[in-house]
């Protein structure tokens, strides 16, 4: 691709210079301490849609002719792609079309809607709503702005990796999330081209591994409901694999529970708000350890649109996940004064309760027993233990529902 290097990069870097975030690269260094190296992170999610796509949206529309401009854009997206484009489209006075699938997320939708575009809500699968959008396009003489296979895209994204190598002299490995190519493939390229010696490892979700099969046998692609939405792609670009394959050393996979966990740690041990997509370099990082321990890594957070619902389960589920909530099923006779004594119990060893629920009619005990399910804040998994000891003591045999990590023999 004679369009798309190193210098159709830096041309991109100068032409957007000022209508979007040069995002900080931060050190993490709780997050570091858990993992065993060195890490910073880019952080994309601070642009002002919360995603790197900003970048090439804006450099692709900034390179309209003036009749395509006059016309108008089409786009493709359930969510980030979509709000880069209506977004930077609206700032350039170019009419945007955004065609979303039927199940995309409200708060998306409205958000998109907010800035400016036309959102037509068709097709019940991705794949389905980009027919629709190349059909649109077509009869209403729309340029269609595709999010990742595109050399005005590529070359957009690319200029993180300018900016990664500007802010930090030294480093050994960088960390990319792959959708469809077109981050990773961009910042490769500019990574590569002035520091070769950085090893480049990109990371998909393991339900969708499609840029891992695209580069060995081939395979469906994947599918699967998944917290890393924004890379959950079952075709990558023709454009970027070839990239991908000559530049990308390794893709590893991240499962679901690593990407929760990720997301997790994130907030709370950096104080950053990740959308799963985003996380999945940290994911990855959780499950291979041993592939980074003791080196200097970059990761890029490349988003943060992540709903404020599902963020307040991941957290809650994390902090179960840990120990620090947990929900014990206790076992009582069914007489006055037990759940007095269940409350003293647990307050004395420091233990405070959220919720109880009594189980009298339903739960299969005799009828003279019954089960209480109380759900309790803890400093720990140990602390958990302890508290089972107290009851257990006091003539409550007891057992946890909510937490894997928890030793429940008690």
């Amino acid at each position: 691709m004679n369009d798309f290097n190193l210098d159709s990069i830096r041309k991109a870097a100068e032409g957007i210079r000022d209508h979007v975030v040069r995002t900080p690269l931060v050190p993490a260094a709780r997050l570091a301490e858990t993992l065993g190296c060195e890490l910073s992170l880019k952080l994309e999610s601070l642009q002002f849609t919360g995603s790197f796509k900003d970048r090439g949206a804006c450099w692709k529309l900034m390179n309209l002719d003036e009749e395509s401009a006059r016309r108008g854009v089409i786009a493709m997206s359930a969510g980030n792609h979509a709000q880069g484009v209506a977004y930077h489209a609206r700032r350039l006075g170019i009419p945007a079309t955004i065609v979303m699938p039927e199940f995309a997320p409200f708060a998306k939708v409205e958000r998109t809607r907010s800035f400016g575009a036309r959102v037509v809500l068709t097709g019940d699968t991705l794949d389905a709503s980009a027919i629709a959008a190349q059909e649109i396009a077509l009869k209403e003489s729309l340029t269609f702005v595709h999010p990742y296979d595109d050399p005005f895209i590529m070359s957009g994204q690319g200029t993180i990796g300018l900016e990664l190598l500007e802010d930090l002299a030294d480093f050994d490995c960088l960390v990319v999330p792959i959708g469809g190519g077109g981050l990773i493939s961009g910042i490769a390229t500019a990574v590569k081209a002035l520091r070769p010696q950085v090893e480049i490892i990109g990371v998909e979700a393991a339900l969708y591994p499609s840029m891992q099969e695209a580069l060995s046998a081939g395979g469906s692609g994947g599918s699967g409901t998944t917290l890393a939405d924004g890379i959950a792609v079952k075709r990558p670009g023709k454009l970027t694999t070839p990239v991908v394959k000559e530049l990308v050393s390794d893709i590893l996979l991240a499962d679901e529970g690593a990407i929760e966990t990720a997301i997790h740690y994130l907030v709370e041990q950096q104080k950053i708000v990740p959308e799963g997509a985003g996380a999945a370099g940290v994911a990855a990082m959780l499950g291979h350890r041993e592939r980074f321990a003791g080196r200097r890594v970059v990761a890029v957070i490349g988003g943060g649109n992540i709903d404020v619902r599902l963020l307040s389960g991941v957290l809650d589920r994390g902090l179960m996940r840990d120990g620090r909530v947990v929900r014990l099923r206790i076992e009582i006779i069914d007489r006055p004064r037990q759940l007095a004594l269940i409350a003293q119990v647990i307050g004395e060893t420091g233990g405070n309760i959220i919720e109880v629920y009594h189980q009298r009619l339903f739960a299969d005990v005799p009828a003279k027993r019954a089960d209480i399910d109380v759900v309790v804040e803890t400093r720990d998994s140990e602390h958990v233990s302890d508290i089972m000891k107290g009851l257990q003591e006091a003539g409550f045999p007891c057992r946890v529902l909510s937490s894997r990590s928890i030793d429940t023999n008690v």
